[in-house]
């Protein structure tokens, strides 16, 4: 018997509090190793459409709705037993009639027209005057899809019984009827409905496993012993990361002749790309090493758990795949192939700026300008004199100085550069410079494949090191990135760095993560075409979100008091609503780590953060100080709200985030304007602000709330 799970049993049971969870787990095991086992209690569900469904008794008011059909065996929802009788009693799963896929479709509800009883006066009374009421002309609503012949929607994968639905879809009704379509039906409309084009995948050969589909397999999993339903049933919160969208799929496997880069705004599934092309590149060539890298180390760890999420008990895959972040493979290399290694921090770096700039009278410039020149021109292209300095061209500090100020600025980068070479240390950027000449010369890369995330922070430095990694080899190099999120390096030129990816860059546009709302409000801080230094344009435009949810608030208070009592009400009942009342009435008892988060501008702000948290009656966990909260991961008690700044909520999510704080002073931030010099780095630090904005914004999955005290930051007029 083939035992499958679905994608609706997965999400219903993330809704479930922890204790209930573990019985429908059991339940389900106990399943998987004998289906027809007496004890389970199964009873068909006698009032649905489809007469293979049936209930299994999880516990006192659990049922867990399973499809039995010949050798197969379905567990497609849990929820308690009105709950999930009513649930079965509007579903039947189908073979659709075009594609060929398994579909759980929802029975469409029919509408009765009632007609309304006329008002007769008693005996005796009489009737009024009849008077005379012009109809009001109906505002008409332009059909969405009234173009589209039914083969046309059939093949977008819309299921028969909602044709007519889908044909009178306007825009107000349209992200209603996506809701009760299944997922590649309700994206196609989405996509049409904002300009795009969906593509039309190949039907199934008739007498064809329904279930085989790539449309099916993206929501049922066949589960091959209890192992593998054990890790489909441990994190639901992350299954979106080991399930690829179809359209996606060419993207993980095409060939490339040279580096490659998937793009697209928050949410779109560019790090699933990553995840899948990294696995995809290890199968196809068995005697290949693979690294899937990124920029940090937190965001490491969580590219290393869900890689264990996608390959399973594989072990000799495992072996062959590994994930790092770019400073610890970088320093892991350096100690292999050329000797131990000093590293100078920013603290001594900053240090010694400003001691030999005080040795050099009356040049006028701050600290924080020496700083953002030498770490982001001098140190980054690794510049050795003065006539390096004088020809670099200066993308991202396009502040235009003249060549006698350059000189003096030499004066003190050069003996900077001299202390460090006596001292024997090196900057990290000098550290993947030597890295860089080193394979430049060398026989043998360590890895034969490179799949870089959230690359559009990388580094001059690394992409350097990158290319002298790769020896421009086929499918060498691969990068998944978003330039709207770029909040740490300085743009600049690809191409001129030998990483040319014109021609095979591509963009995703659907968004699994956030909701429509809080999509559409976040994008409003991004203008809706984004280019790179090479020219190189993603068009933000037609992306669509696949579910519903709240309206994010965007609110603005007298004091900071006030605001913080407010961000500690907002965030009480966001944990009570996620924890389906709590029967005790106690907080943070069945909310799972990693569900709420609380982001502020800087350090600076998270004092104010805490209290917000201390205000719900909540404990914080300091995203600065520890690494993100994980499912299962031990976590202190009533521990339920994380806390961080928007630089350390990169690559994160949650189920609710709060973003306090965004003061007129705060964001942008008041020091980074101070040390502006002229028009072109003030829009350069605008823009990099936004960027951190929304970053913060689209961690969000389902609740968002952005809050300041008045005078407020002006991103938040675009934002509302």
């Amino acid at each position: 018997m083939e035992f499958r799970i679905a994608d609706t049993f997965t999400a219903s049971l993330s809704r479930l509090r922890a204790g209930e969870q573990k019985a429908v787990k059991t339940t389900a095991f106990d399943l998987q190793m004998n289906p027809s086992r007496p004890g389970h209690r199964l009873h068909r569900v006698g009032s649905t459409r489809d007469r293979n469904f049936w209930s299994v008794r999880a516990g006192r008011d659990l049922r867990i709705i399973v499809h039995r059909a010949g050798a197969s065996f379905l567990l497609c929802y849990v929820d308690h037993h009105d709950e999930a009788y009513r649930w079965a009693e509007r579903r039947r799963l189908e073979r659709h009639p075009r594609t060929g896929a398994a579909q759980l479709v929802e029975i469409r509800e029919k509408v009765r027209e009632e007609e309304v009883p006329r008002y007769t006066p008693p005996e005796g009374v009489p009737a009024a005057e009849p008077v005379e009421v012009r109809p009001k002309e109906p505002e008409v609503e332009e059909l969405l899809f009234a173009d589209k012949t039914d083969k046309e929607l059939l093949g977008y994968g819309i299921p028969q019984d909602w044709l007519p639905e889908a044909k009178a879809a306007t825009e107000e009704t349209v992200l209603e009827l996506a809701l009760h379509l299944p997922a590649e039906a309700a994206e196609a409309l989405l996509a049409l409905a904002t300009g795009g084009s969906p593509e039309v995948g190949a039907a199934l050969a008739a007498g064809a496993d329904p279930f085989t589909h790539p449309d099916a397999t993206r929501r049922f999993r066949v589960m091959a012993d209890r192992d593998e339903l054990e890790r489909a049933l441990e994190a639901p919160w992350e299954q979106w990361a080991v399930f690829l969208h179809p359209a996606q799929r060419s993207l993980v496997e095409r060939g490339h002749g040279g580096p490659a880069r998937v793009a697209g705004s928050a949410g779109t599934g560019k790090t699933i790309v990553a995840l899948h092309r990294a696995v995809h590149l290890a199968e196809a060539d068995p005697d290949s090493r693979v690294l899937l890298a990124t920029f940090s180390e937190p965001l490491a760890d969580a590219l290393r758990r869900r890689l264990r999420l996608l390959i399973g008990n594989r072990p000799r895959l495992a072996e062959r795949l590994e994930v790092q972040s770019m400073g610890g493979l970088a320093q892991r290399l350096y100690e292999l192939n050329i000797g131990p290694l000093q590293r100078a921090s920013e603290e001594h770096q900053r240090e010694l700026l400003s001691r030999a700039g005080g040795e050099v009278p009356n040049h006028g410039f701050s600290d924080r300008f020496l700083w953002a020149e030498w770490s982001g021109v001098v140190d980054a292209w690794q510049l050795e004199n003065w006539e390096e300095y004088r020809d670099v061209p200066r993308l991202g500090r396009r502040t235009r100085l003249a060549e006698t100020r350059r000189k003096v600025l030499w004066t003190i980068f050069a003996k900077v550069r001299h202390e460090l070479e006596r001292q024997d240390l090196l900057t990290t950027a000098a550290m993947f410079g030597r890295l860089e000449v080193h394979f430049n010369h060398a026989r043998r890369s360590p890895f034969d494949h490179y799949v870089i995330d959230e690359a559009q922070d990388i580094s001059v430095a690394e992409l350097r090191f990158l290319a002298a990694l790769s020896e421009d080899r086929p499918n060498s190099l691969f990068f998944a990135g978003d330039l709207g999120q770029r909040i740490f390096r300085a743009p600049f030129s690809w191409r001129k760095l030998g990483v040319d990816v014109r021609g095979r860059s591509r963009t995703l546009r659907v968004n699994y993560r956030t909701s429509h709302q809080i999509r559409r409000q976040a994008d409003r801080l991004l203008p809706p075409k984004i280019a790179d230094v090479d020219g190189i344009e993603e068009d933000r435009r037609g992306t669509v979100s696949v579910f519903n949810g709240p309206v994010p608030e965007v609110r603005v208070f007298e004091a900071e008091d006030e605001e913080v009592a407010a961000v500690g009400a907002w965030l009480r009942a966001a944990v009570r609503s996620l924890e389906d009342s709590a029967e005790d009435g106690e907080l943070g008892g069945d909310l799972r780590p990693g569900e709420v988060g609380l982001f502020v501008r800087s350090s600076d702000e998270i004092e104010r953060a805490s209290r917000a948290v201390e205000a719900a009656g909540l404990r914080a966990v300091l995203l600065e100080a520890t690494e993100p909260l994980k499912a299962g991961s031990e976590v202190p008690e009533g521990a339920t709200v994380s806390v961080g700044t928007m630089h350390r909520a990169k690559g994160l999510e949650f189920r609710a985030v709060a973003v306090m704080a965004c003061d007129d002073d705060v964001l942008p931030l008041q020091s980074r304007i101070e040390d502006v010099a002229d028009e072109a780095d003030l829009e350069d630090v605008y823009n990099t602000e936004r960027h951190l904005l929304y970053v913060a914004c689209t961690r969000a999955r389902d609740r968002l709330l952005v809050t300041g005290v008045d005078p407020a930051s002006e991103f938040l007029d675009d934002l509302a």
